[in-house]
């Protein structure tokens, strides 16, 4: 009499995952290394599942493909915890099985189409020092011809207002009041907002305006533009980053720098300098402060920094 212990009938979820598999090594002719992978996730979403009593595809719900996603997070005592970029990529695994079984007609509805992705941890933006401000307004005013002054004064108001590089360039003269030095900025879903203007901002404006714009214009039809071109017509986008590229190269600042950095610098060196979050998200234009905190991470960043650097206990 034979004693050999039968084979385990494999569950209606594991034979659906291998038709997937098999679907995509042999009619979609997918690469070995993305098969490998897709076998791994779905292996370790089958394992997950099954420790749920889950044996069968209708059985799977939202839930569990969202609990699965945290599952990868937090790991186990088997499985390390998953950056987000490997627990998005375990989760296009699981929602495209999940949608082939659908179509199939293993079940009706698809679990995983409405699970996001994990979001990456936000970023803390780049940020140049005082100094280095400094040495980029003082590289973009070469000389004193119209276009050395629109230089400076488009990256003054870029540094000084925490501006868009879109919203510099769609400035019109109309916008500036350099009485009350107030700037009128259109931003994002053309929400416009009123920002102050720095006396070396609001300076480097009306010299561009009396001695530099009316030579640029004079070569154009004529345009309502506050930065003009050397063909009298609006700045462009791109010339302005070539602006501030140039401007860079001859301060000889790091080749990172776009005009993103000099509105991530106005909010930092803001906050640095005691403002309130809140007026920082006005001035920015955010339509939410959740935005704006994290140029708070920034400074806190800088703090530690400072501390490491200056405590005689910080090691």
């Amino acid at each position: 009499m034979s004693t050999d212990t039968p084979p385990r009938r494999r569950t209606a979820l594991e034979r659906a995952v291998t038709t997937w598999l098999t679907h995509l090594d042999v009619e979609r002719g997918v690469s070995a290394h993305t098969l490998r992978a897709y076998t791994r996730d779905l292996g370790r979403y089958t394992a997950y599942l099954a420790g749920l009593g889950i044996t069968s595809p209708e059985d799977i719900s939202e839930q569990h493909v969202a609990g699965f996603l945290a599952h990868l997070r937090e790991g186990d005592e088997n499985h390390q915890p998953l950056a987000t970029s490997s627990a998005a990529r375990s989760l296009v695994a699981v929602r495209g099985w999940h949608k082939f079984i659908v179509l199939e007609g293993e079940t009706e509805v698809d679990a995983a189409s409405e699970v996001a992705p994990p979001r990456p941890p936000a970023r803390l933006p780049k940020a140049i020092t005082v100094d280095d401000v400094e040495r980029l307004l003082a590289a973009a005013s070469v000389g004193e011809g119209p276009a050395a002054l629109r230089d400076r004064a488009l990256l003054e108001v870029l540094y000084g207002c925490g501006a868009r590089i879109s919203e510099a360039v769609g400035l019109d003269v109309d916008d500036i009041d350099v009485q009350t030095r107030v700037v009128r900025l259109l931003g994002k879903g053309n929400k416009e907002r009123l920002v102050p203007l720095g006396s070396f901002a609001a300076d480097a404006l009306e010299a561009y305006r009396v001695r530099g714009r009316p030579g640029l214009v004079a070569k154009g039809a004529g345009t309502p533009a506050l930065f003009v071109n050397q063909r009298g017509g609006r700045l462009s986008r791109q010339s302005a980053w070539a602006v501030l590229r140039a401007a860079a190269d001859r301060a000889d600042l790091p080749g990172h720098l776009s005009p993103h950095t000099l509105r991530h610098s106005f909010a930092t060196h803001l906050l640095e300098g005691g403002a309130d979050v809140r007026v920082v998200q006005e001035l920015l234009g955010h339509a939410s402060v959740t935005t704006t905190q994290i140029y708070t991470m920034v400074t806190v960043q800088r703090l530690r920094e400072v501390y490491a650097q200056s405590h005689p206990r910080s090691r």
